[in-house]
């Protein structure tokens, strides 16, 4: 079934917003006046076939995307293989995905049997945007609200793999094209579902699961959104960046711990003091020592090490938060290889020192889908105890998720005695 035109003219207006262009930059490639494109998105006036060609282009869209109903939604792997062409073109990586998007299909077969409905609880904080001051205030605003539901305080996300599972996304580490750091995905037959780097280092993998829920939480209209270099002007990568940064290092608690090093102090302060002998005041301005407000690169590491994300990503929210200038956070993330002999004198974890301050030339890899595997195990292990599967379809899925048969239906069968 086709779009009207009203319906028509609303896609249109989410992939303009999405890009961040305006109504008048539009109308310029168009050759027409804004009014022209106003009129488009409300579904007072035609799109001709050229133009929705010409659009989809500028939007970086199929022209099918703006002419087939939601209802009547494209197959999965269809619109995936399109907006990620290398999954096409490389076999190897093809097959990892589709096990994994598989697996998310046998996820949503078993939470239906025992009737989980997770994603109808998971929040949807989408808002309209129009500029990127906007994205980076809706990402920041989303984060706060988000960590205040989850009841995480200004406490750094222990695993946020786990936590962002535990909301009903299926969360894989798997395979993916080098040029992509995670991928959001959305689809009536997987549900939510985010996949991350398995070649990426540890703090920057928990940036990108923090970055994909963002999209979960924030473009659930979105089929597929693929986080790469190219895309980094896009307003709902921009919201997903600043989500990311302000989840993972809330402001508060980042400025409480530069206050425990005795800085992030306002360079003075007026204080003023009543007296109440004379019932009088007296006024006094407090400075620092000059030098001890100085930010140094073990502050930038220590506050890395406790929120558990990379030196750069700490130096830049230090930027944003106002901590540190321009110059300033430039200086810093330049003294990274300082911060990673710093961390190792003090006896940091090697995978921690190396993923938190330095890119390995050969990452160390997380088992692919290892958070995924025991997403399905726990649902298949209900699913049996409660009767809801045989003991064939469990050791079936056994197979696929690569575990030992015998083994899980041993442990399902304890369920059972209990």
């Amino acid at each position: 079934m086709g779009l009207n035109a009203v319906q028509l003219g609303e896609r249109l207006r989410v992939a303009r917003e999405r890009r961040g262009l305006s109504q008048q930059a539009v109308g310029d490639v168009l050759g027409l006046p804004r009014t022209a494109v106003t009129n488009m998105e409300t579904g007072k006036r035609a799109v001709s076939t050229l133009e929705l060609t010409r659009l989809a282009k500028m939007y970086d869209q199929s022209v099918t995307f703006f002419l087939i109903d939601r209802t009547d939604e494209e197959d999965l792997a269809t619109v995936l293989f399109r907006v990620v062409p290398e999954f096409a073109e490389d076999s190897l990586l093809r097959q990892a995905v589709e096990r994994t998007l598989d697996l998310c299909q046998e996820g949503v077969g078993l939470r239906r049997l025992l009737r989980y409905e997770q994603e109808d609880t998971l929040p949807n904080y989408g808002l309209r945007m129009h500029t990127a001051g906007e994205a980076v205030s809706q990402g920041v605003w989303a984060a706060q609200v988000e960590r205040q539901r989850l009841g995480l305080g200004n406490a750094p996300v222990a695993d946020i793999a786990e936590l962002i599972a535990e909301q009903g996304v299926w969360i894989a580490v798997t395979e993916l094209p080098d040029s992509l750091s995670g991928l959001y995905l959305h689809h009536a037959s997987i549900g939510l579902a985010i996949l991350v780097n398995g070649a990426h280092p540890f703090a920057r993998r928990r940036f990108s699961y923090a970055h994909e829920y963002a999209h979960a939480l924030l473009d659930r209209s979105l089929t597929v959104q693929p986080t790469r270099k190219e895309n980094i002007s896009e307003l709902v990568e921009k919201r997903a960046n600043a989500f990311a940064a302000a989840f993972l290092m809330p402001a508060e608690g980042v400025t409480d711990m530069l206050h425990r090093f005795h800085k992030g102090h306002p360079s003075r302060s007026a204080q003023t003091v009543f007296d109440a002998a004379t019932g009088g005041v007296m006024e006094a301005e407090i400075r620092p020592r000059p030098g001890t407000q100085t930010i140094t690169f073990q502050d930038i590491a220590a506050i890395a090490r406790h929120f558990q994300v990379s030196y750069e990503a700490t130096a830049w929210r230090l930027r944003s938060l106002g901590h540190i200038g321009a110059s300033e956070c430039s200086a810093l993330i330049e003294q990274k290889d300082h911060s990673r002999r710093y961390m190792r004198l003090l006896g940091s974890p090697e995978e921690l020192t190396e993923s938190l301050t330095h890119a390995p030339e050969t990452p160390s890899r997380q088992p692919a889908g290892e958070q995924l595997r025991h997403q399905l195990a726990r649902l298949a292990i209900e699913a049996y105890r409660q009767e809801e599967i045989s003991r064939g379809r469990l050791q079936e899925l056994a197979q696929k998720l690569g575990v030992a048969s015998e083994e899980l239906l041993d442990l399902a069968e304890a369920t059972r005695a209990h």
